[in-house]
């Protein structure tokens, strides 16, 4: 089991089964996928298999998206951390940040209280030599938050004829060790 982790407003859990309700509410949603390249889920069964992959990932890589709730009523706000991704555009395996929360918590600053927390944690906790992410080049929402979590845009890519960009960051204390 992951350890838990929290902010200020946030808790971060492994994903459970209990958890499908909401993330169907929030994966059925096509406002959510708009820069996803992907489609919004059709039932709950696809849901419960996505948990059940993530599941299988805290177990085999000690990582996977985590659910965000509110500490102040426990709700179910959405998902954010890493997970292990390979093969991007021959990347090789990387250790992706993400986030995607509700529709209704848009807005509240949920995305950059998780990325930030996430990146301190990869960094300090987890020993990762560097953390990447990638977006839609027109989703600047998202890379607003990258931005903040500290992330530097590297490149701008061709992925299946969207336009996406590349995030990465370095451990600062592995850098500052080998200065």
């Amino acid at each position: 089991m992951l350890p838990v982790k929290e902010t200020q407003r946030l808790l971060f859990r492994e994903l459970e089964l209990t958890d499908a309700e909401a993330m169907f509410e929030m994966d059925s949603d096509p406002d959510v996928h708009l820069y996803l390249g992907n489609n919004p889920v059709k039932n709950i069964d696809e849901v419960k298999f996505v948990i059940e992959n993530l599941q299988w990932q805290y177990k085999t890589f000690g990582m996977g998206r985590m659910a965000v709730v509110l500490k102040e009523t426990n709700e179910f706000v959405g998902w954010a951390g890493f997970k292990r991704e390979r093969n991007l555009k021959d990347r090789g395996i990387f250790c992706d940040l993400g986030y995607r929360f509700l529709k209704k918590h848009w807005g509240k600053g949920y995305a950059s209280e998780s990325a930030k927390a996430f990146v301190e944690h990869g960094f300090t906790v987890m020993k990762l030599e560097k953390i990447n992410a990638y977006a839609d080049a027109v989703h600047t929402a998202s890379r607003k938050v990258l931005e903040k979590a500290g992330l530097q845009h590297i490149e701008t890519f061709d992925l299946d004829g969207v336009e996406e960009v590349w995030y990465e960051m370095l451990n600062p204390n592995t850098y500052a060790e080998k200065s």
